[in-house]
């Protein structure tokens, strides 16, 4: 069984005048939010055999709060994920190496939602999909598992939604 951890970066700052949206801090709100997510992650024992993070300034924040929880963990930053939709992240999990069972994708809306509901197709536990369905809000945490022996066969519909956390349920804010 394979498993995926779908993480939209914390809540961001508004960014200051002339801040372009890449570079765009966490807020205060979103260093807590991460710290919660973080803390989660321990408890859940919830340890991706990658990290796929987007070179932007808030997941790349994110990345850093939740880093020692995932100590040892290799991480690739990839420019390529700023912003990246459905497809493009699909194509990425698809070049996964398939000695690894496990990657956590650290990213951004409205792609990582879509590829969410793509993934599991509806499939999953009912809370969860309800959840996922409302909002993917800031610092949320989508859990995956599907079937696949190859990432090259990841597809929509190929997975189950077994869990969606999010830092309200973790008693943090929500955007």
């Amino acid at each position: 069984m394979r498993h995926i951890y779908l993480l939209r970066h914390a809540k961001s700052s508004l960014g200051e005048a002339g801040t372009a949206d890449f570079d765009r801090k966490l807020s205060g709100r979103g260093i807590k939010a991460a710290r919660l997510v973080a803390g989660h992650l321990g408890q859940a024992a919830i340890r991706p055999a990658v990290v796929l993070c987007s070179a932007a300034r808030r997941t790349q924040e994110t990345y850093a709060i939740v880093e020692p929880v995932l100590k040892g963990v290799p991480v690739s930053t990839e420019e390529s994920l700023y912003l990246a939709g459905r497809h493009e992240l699909l194509s990425r999990l698809r070049r996964l190496d398939d000695h690894l069972e496990s990657v956590l994708l650290i990213g951004h809306n409205p792609g990582l939602e879509r590829l969410a509901e793509s993934l599991c197709g509806g499939h999953g536990e009912a809370a969860a999909l309800a959840e996922l369905a409302r909002k993917y809000p800031t610092g949320a945490l989508a859990c995956l598992e599907c079937g696949i022996g190859h990432w090259a066969e990841i597809e929509a519909g190929s997975c189950r939604l077994t869990a969606f956390v999010r830092p309200r349920d973790l008693g943090g804010d929500e955007d």
